[in-house]
């Protein structure tokens, strides 16, 4: 009797072993049984000198499965798996770390390749230059809001704000140039500020502006503008059109401020005086041989 059952034990289990080899054949195994390995990244946008994850999963979960990742044509390392994809960890330091990359999975003689996956290198965006342009009414002050960074793989996305309060949808730029956005405000005596945002396909990673404060009288002031640096690069003209100033016929006031960009990426304010008329009555000595009844001559002061 026990005889008899040891060579039923010992058929069962030669029969087990030898039912699986043939199971985990890959002249005899259906695809679906044991199809190719997946290999993905949480992103494909990554910058130089970023440590990423590479993961390699397989359908079956039911199988311990030998993954190799290989560079190209050469191979990096070796983890076993189950149930879980096993992770890959990288560092991109240059170009040629980009990929392609691809993933082995194995099962004793049995083994199937991923496709290929390689990284997008992508250059982060640098702080972007807001520049404002007023011109006012007597009711209304319109604004108007152009954001650029000057650096930073395209296409580069621009949102602008009002405060903390985003005020315009993502404006994409698929060129080096600056982003648009008009606002209009009533007069309300009070100041307003305002920033923008840039962006690219690097995930997390997003680069402000210095805030700009348009003040009651229609100047544009930056926040901790640094001082004593160079012009150059970018300017922006801020004006101040005032209807009520039709006492003083062909003189447009005009206030300005200039910010320019040097070479290290800060920004500057160059401040003009606004000019200030008054009327003075004319003198014989400013009176010529073609002087023009109706000309009035005003001085200026600054």
């Amino acid at each position: 009797m026990r005889s008899h059952l040891n060579t039923l034990l010992f058929w069962g289990t030669f029969s087990s072993v030898t039912f699986q080899n043939a199971v985990l054949d890959c002249g005899t195994m259906k695809t679906d049984e044991f199809p190719s390995p997946r290999l993905h990244s949480e992103t494909n946008a990554v910058m130089k000198g970023q440590n990423v994850s590479l993961f390699c999963s397989h359908e079956n979960k039911s199988l311990q499965i030998t993954y190799s990742l290989f560079w190209r044509d050469k191979y990096l390392r070796t983890q076993n798996g189950t149930e879980e994809p096993v992770i890959f960890y990288l560092d991109i330091s240059e170009a040629a770390d980009s990929g392609p990359y691809k993933c082995k999975a194995e099962v004793l003689q049995c083994a199937k390749y991923s496709r290929e996956f390689s990284f997008t290198i992508v250059d982060p965006v640098t702080a972007p230059v807001l520049s404002v342009s007023v011109t006012q009414t007597e009711t209304e002050r319109h604004i108007t809001l152009h954001c650029l960074s000057v650096n930073g793989s395209l296409p580069i996305s621009y949102t602008f704000f009002e405060k903390d309060v985003t005020i315009s949808p993502a404006i994409s730029k698929d060129r080096r140039e600056p982003a648009e956005f008009n606002v209009t405000r009533k007069n309300s005596g009070e100041e307003e500020e305002y920033r923008c945002e840039a962006r690219n396909s690097l995930p997390n990673h997003t680069k402000d502006s210095q805030p700009v404060t348009v003040t009651p009288t229609g100047k544009a002031m930056r926040d901790n503008v640094p001082k004593d640096r160079g012009e150059g690069g970018i300017y922006a003209n801020i004006s101040n059109n005032q209807a009520d100033e039709a006492s003083v016929p062909d003189v447009e006031s005009r206030q300005c401020v200039s910010t320019a960009r040097d070479g290290a990426g800060d920004s500057q304010e160059i401040h003009y005086a606004t000019p200030m008329f008054r009327e003075v009555a004319p003198t014989e000595q400013e009176a010529c041989s073609d002087y023009k009844t109706g000309y009035v001559y005003s001085e200026l002061a600054f």
